[in-house]
């Protein structure tokens, strides 16, 4: 048998909830995500909260609050306690994410559950890895290997790679397979035959126009707006999609020398900025090169302002404007009170760039039609006043009497306790009798406290603080002295919130608690007059190419999660047919054995058959055609022995991928006019065409054949053109 793997789908399968996957590999159970809505509903966590303290490690493959938003109260209240593992995007840009909403709650409800420190407390067991680091897991999970691989849709999001005894298990959701202006497009396609593939259906019937299209359309409808004398709100998340859409408006405004202002305003903005500025050797190659080249960084920010405070924005001149600003929801957020003022002039435009998530305002909005008219919640926290705050004053100084009280039981229990071993049984006062009174003695008065018997007379505790000393005076440890450079970096982010001081005075005032305060609310009716407009920059890949991908991957088995009912028995029909017989699309809480039904070995390679071995390098590897026979060592281990018999020749291998764009731009190096004559087909030089004939992805998990078939003469030419066809492989 092969590694055992067993997938329990926790949230996310047949719906667009939050991403939860519980998949154990030989007993090893990892958390893939750990998910939560804007609404943070406690019950989507039921099936967590069941195997929570079963978990053996934790990997987050994006930094938004589908994929991490329930991490922090996991931790608090369901007895997670695994290790993290994240790309340091996703740990910085996700520590953002959440203090981002703890803000937005906060600061219109009693959000209690998870705080500022639970936050904090999460991300400090979280383990950044850089693409293709290669992690060993150790104890009880020794023998399997962990990296991350670029998906291509937020900055740092992961595609993760599980490894043991040479099986793949892929863990690739919310990948985009296109090139964008601050990503590289995903290495998903790298990966071929893998064991196990666990990949989402959320886009499987969607179609994408192309890119130059739709950033057209986006720049004309935000355009159009502002030249009416309207603003243009787009709600947006905190650190995420949002880093694309800076850069379209960065470079349309310096394009066209507009001169319309453009805020971002979420509760940390300035820290998004900041982080994003440092982590550009996670970005597309045309921004690693451009600064490379001119130390030019893209987020150096020229048109777009941050503001991290709703007061700020008020202050801003009057006149069309475009906002960025938290949540994309609009459950919360400073985009939530925007709307509501917004949304009643025909003049201005609510523009959103994903999808609402389900049950949100966002999604209502986005229906078709949309709604004339929305019931919405207006709430703000206010100071307490008059008797309110007397009665409030009044409390806290009760609990605090309450504590100080029970502080001092403590410490009596405590005193009584280390010397409680030394106490004789019987009466506690008996000891008087052993102090007689007269001119000699006096009695001892004892209330709480009783001498050990090894005492030559009554005292209350006293413990010497006894400390080394040398011949320079007291001997200390500097270490006690150090402070840590990450709680430097916490202790900044929860007293300065940003990097460069500054932070929304409420948001501070829910830091600090300065200030007694209440939250307010109100019911209103919106009239929802102005434009409501939905384009897709969520950047995920569409159905077909996400088709195309699977078709390329071909794993030997598949499993379906994330995505609505339908999307999710399309792609698993389609997945059928046309890419592997094993799909499989579970429901919460079942589990599916996703087991391989190839036998694994270990072996091990003699020092006898190694040094006769010829090697040719392939990248960063080396490769070498081995002919040899299974044998056992001394230690009974299996081994790989040389032929006791003369090797029998064997035909030429070529190992290699070759693309046809490629090839052509090489021959045309070369001084051959080279021209495509349909699909598959390349005509070089006057005579000579070559096909690139065979079937990537069979059905049923067969072997991966295709050929290049070279047709044309004899020739001068066609041996030329045969010899670089060679070089492009290695000949073992």
């Amino acid at each position: 048998m092969g590694t055992s793997v067993q997938v329990t789908p926790l949230c996310g399968v047949y719906n667009e909830n939050p991403l939860s996957y519980l998949v154990s590999i030989d007993g090893f159970n990892f958390l893939l995500d750990c998910g939560w809505t804007d609404h943070f509903d406690p019950s989507l966590l039921d099936p967590l909260s069941r195997v929570a303290a079963s978990v053996d490690a934790v990997l987050l493959s994006h930094s938004d609050t589908l994929h991490l938003g329930a991490l922090p109260y996991a931790m608090k209240q369901l007895g997670l306690s695994a290790p993290v593992f994240s790309t340091i995007p996703v740990h910085r840009l996700g520590l953002l994410t959440l203090y981002d909403h703890y803000f937005s709650r906060k600061q219109v409800s009693e959000f209690d559950l998870f705080t500022l420190d639970d936050v904090d407390s999460a991300f400090q067991n979280v383990t950044a890895l850089a693409y293709s680091q290669n992690h060993h897991m150790s104890g009880k999970g020794e023998g399997i290997v962990i990296s991350p691989h670029e998906a291509g849709r937020l900055l740092g999001g992961t595609i993760w790679k599980i490894t043991k005894d040479g099986e793949d298990v892929i863990y690739a959701v919310d990948f985009n397979h296109r090139k964008e202006r601050h990503l590289n497009g995903t290495v998903l396609e790298s990966f071929v035959r893998p064991a196990v593939l666990i990949t989402d259906a959320y886009n499987a019937l969607n179609s994408q126009p192309a890119r130059r299209q739709r950033d057209q359309e986006f720049i004309d409808t935000i355009l159009r707006t502002l030249k009416g004398d309207g603003s243009v709100l787009l709600p947006v998340d905190t650190a995420g999609r949002i880093l694309e859409l800076i850069l379209i408006l960065e470079q349309c405004w310096g394009q066209l020398h507009l001169t319309y202002p453009i805020y971002f305003l979420t509760n940390v903005s300035s820290s998004t900025i900041d982080y994003v500025k440092s982590f550009l050797e996670w970005m597309s190659d045309s921004i690693a090169k451009s600064f490379e080249n001119s130390r030019d960084n893209s987020f150096l920010l020229k048109h777009v302002k941050l503001l991290i405070s709703k007061a700020e924005l008020e202050n801003v001149p009057d006149g069309p404007k475009v906002v960025l600003s938290s949540m994309a929801s609009l459950e919360a957020g400073f985009s939530h009170d925007i709307f509501i003022e917004w949304a009643a002039d025909v003049k201005n435009l609510v523009l959103f760039t994903e999808r609402g998530q389900f049950g949100t305002l966002a999604r209502m909005l986005q229906s078709d039609p949309p709604p004339k008219a929305v019931k919405v919640t207006l709430s703000k926290r206010v100071p307490l006043v008059g008797e309110e705050l007397a009665a409030y004053e009044e409390e806290q100084e009760r609990i605090k009497k309450e504590e100080a009280l029970k502080a001092t039981l403590i410490k009596e229990e405590e005193s009584k306790a280390a010397v409680g071993a030394d106490i004789p049984v019987g009466d506690p006062m008996a000891v008087d009798a052993a102090f007689p009174s007269g001119n000699a003695y006096r009695d001892i008065l004892i209330d709480g406290f009783v001498s050990p018997s090894t005492s030559v007379a009554p005292m209350f505790p006293f413990y010497e603080n006894s400390s080394e000393w040398d011949d320079f005076g007291e001997v200390i440890n500097p270490d006690d002295y150090v402070i840590k450079e990450e709680d430097m970096e916490h202790a900044s982010m929860a007293v300065d919130g940003d990097l460069d001081g500054k932070f929304d005075e409420g948001a501070a005032s829910l830091i600090l608690d300065m200030k007694p305060s209440k939250v307010v609310s109100s019911e209103l009716t919106v009239q929802v007059k102005s434009s409501l407009s939905y384009m897709d920059f969520e950047g995920r890949s569409d159905g077909r190419s996400v088709k195309s991908i699977l078709g390329h991957v071909a794993p030997l088995k598949l499993v379906l999660v994330h995505g609505s009912a339908e999307a999710t028995e399309h792609l698993k029909q389609y997945c059928l047919k046309h890419v592997c017989p094993y799909v499989y699309a579970p429901q919460i809480d079942e589990t599916i054995d996703v087991t391989s039904d190839l036998c694994a070995y270990k072996v091990q390679l003699s020092e006898k058959l190694m040094s006769n071995v010829r090697f040719k390098k392939l990248g960063d590897y080396e490769i070498a055609w081995v002919d040899a026979e299974v044998g056992k060592t001394e230690n009974d281990m299996l081994s790989l022995l040389p032929l006791s018999t003369p090797a029998p020749p064997h035909k030429s291998v070529l190992v290699g991928d070759i693309k046809m764009p490629d090839f052509k731009q090489f021959l045309e190096s070369k001084g051959i006019q080279v021209e495509f004559a349909g699909v598959g087909a390349m005509r070089c030089g006057e005579h000579v065409t070559l096909r690139k004939v065979g079937d990537a992805s069979q059905k049923g998990g067969g072997a991966t054949i295709q050929q290049i078939v070279i047709e044309g003469p004899l020739s001068e030419e066609y041996y030329m053109i045969r010899n670089y066809l060679y070089s492009q492989f290695y000949s073992l």
